[in-house]
């Protein structure tokens, strides 16, 4: 997680301590519930803070949007305890929560405005006309991201409160929190589909141009392997080239390296030997997408392209408990370890690196820096290359539209 990340929790969890502890000390004062024996009544009111705004935070993680405000303003007008709650961004009302949204909705983005420009906090009288309506001062703070502001939160009281005023202020900030995480999710999808994007870049024109060699020279003497070929390299390209889905299943990945395996085998013959061993249990693990077969081509390019002898590749796929434990080894020309780290550092000049470092920090990015790639490996001793995957991880799925 970047520094900025980290940053931005702790900010939310000191929010969400400030805010909470204010508004216990008011809901404590109201009388909280009996409830389950959680300590005092602010104590307990500062839980139940924390469960509101945790049950807030997933639709805010989707960016602030008509649909996402709507899900979040309940929860934030329960987390302050207002009549009513707006949500803006720069141009309209996205969300009303709480009475008074036929005669004050209208009126919001004419009072929000200075705050927009501004990107301070402000209290203000509402001006209502009904002598009826109890909404008569309104909090307005804004809401924020990289960009600037980005919106207003809007809460509503029957008077002017400087508990309010610093609540809504907190609570602003804690979703301006969430608001900048999910703009990290988003940068980091960004940066995933940039990452895949450079790995199709570098299969196409090299791999491309000669699996088509080698299956042309098929055609004549061989017609029907040459029809074989081109069927699994149509279905490895389909695979490689797909525009929907991060992730695939194992099975998935090993059939596309099984189609990549079948057209090098065409170009190299038996100067090729592949060993698999494959557990059936792990084929349904959900990984990223592409993610293997760059691999499995290091492995031929290293064990066949430098050397010029005969190659082998040993692919196993074993079931480990909670993950799905992939090795890809090969006896080629292998790798100074110094060179290696410079390779997935980035920090060294070598194009056909970019499938090794591009597969390490996508898996570290996921699952976490202890999830990344191990390689063994020497000059003149192969290279053995381990891949641990978690079984089950939030957010890791088979997409729909996958392949």
């Amino acid at each position: 997680m970047t520094g900025t990340a980290l940053a931005a929790l702790g900010a939310a969890a000191a929010v969400l301590l400030a805010a909470g502890f204010a508004l216990g000390r008011v809901t404590a004062r109201r009388g909280a519930g009996p409830g389950p024996d959680l300590g005092t009544p602010v104590e307990r009111a500062t839980f139940h803070t924390l469960h509101t705004a945790s049950l807030a935070a997933p639709p805010l993680r989707g960016g602030l949007t008509e649909d996402t405000a709507r899900k979040a303003a309940r929860r934030l007008r329960s987390l302050l305890g207002t009549q009513a709650l707006c949500l803006t961004d720069r141009e309209t009302v996205l969300a009303w929560d709480g009475i008074g949204a036929d005669h004050h909705e209208e009126r919001v983005m004419h009072r929000v405005g200075d705050v927009l420009e501004s990107g301070r906090s402000q209290s203000v009288r509402t001006g209502c006309d009904d002598v009826e309506c109890p909404l008569r001062w309104a909090v307005i703070a804004p809401l924020t991201g990289e960009e600037g502001v980005l919106g207003t939160l809007v809460a509503y009281g029957s008077g002017e409160s400087a508990v309010l005023v610093r609540a809504a202020t907190e609570v602003a900030r804690w979703v301006s929190v969430q608001l900048e995480l999910a703009e990290l999710d988003r940068s980091r999808t960004r940066l995933i589909e940039a990452e895949i994007r450079a790995l199709r870049a570098q299969i196409s024109p090299h791999f491309i141009f000669n699996s088509l060699a080698a299956i042309a020279s098929f055609v004549r003497t061989d017609p029907e392997r040459a029809r074989e070929l081109l069927l699994e390299f149509a279905d490895f390209t389909r695979y490689s080239f797909r525009r929907h889905g991060d992730f695939t299943h194992l099975a998935d990945e090993l059939r596309c390296i099984e189609q990549y395996l079948a057209l090098a085998g065409a170009r190299f013959g038996d100067r090729l030997k592949v060993t698999l061993q494959i557990a059936p249990e792990v084929l349904p693990v959900a990984m990223p997408f592409l993610c293997l077969q760059p691999l499995v081509e290091n492995a031929v390019k290293h064990g066949l392209e430098d050397s010029g002898r005969t190659c082998r590749v040993s692919i196993s796929a074993q079931d480990a408990g909670s993950e799905a434990v992939v090795t890809i080894e090969d006896d080629g020309v292998g790798t100074d370890p110094a060179e290696l780290r410079r390779i997935l550092a980035r920090e060294a000049d070598r194009p056909s690196g970019i499938g090794l470092s591009n597969v390490d920090e996508r898996l570290r990015q996921l699952y976490g820096d202890d999830h990344g790639l191990v390689i063994e490996t020497g000059i003149g001793a192969g290279m053995k290359v381990t891949v641990r995957i978690p079984k089950y991880r939030a957010g890791v799925h088979r997409n729909a539209g996958g392949a």
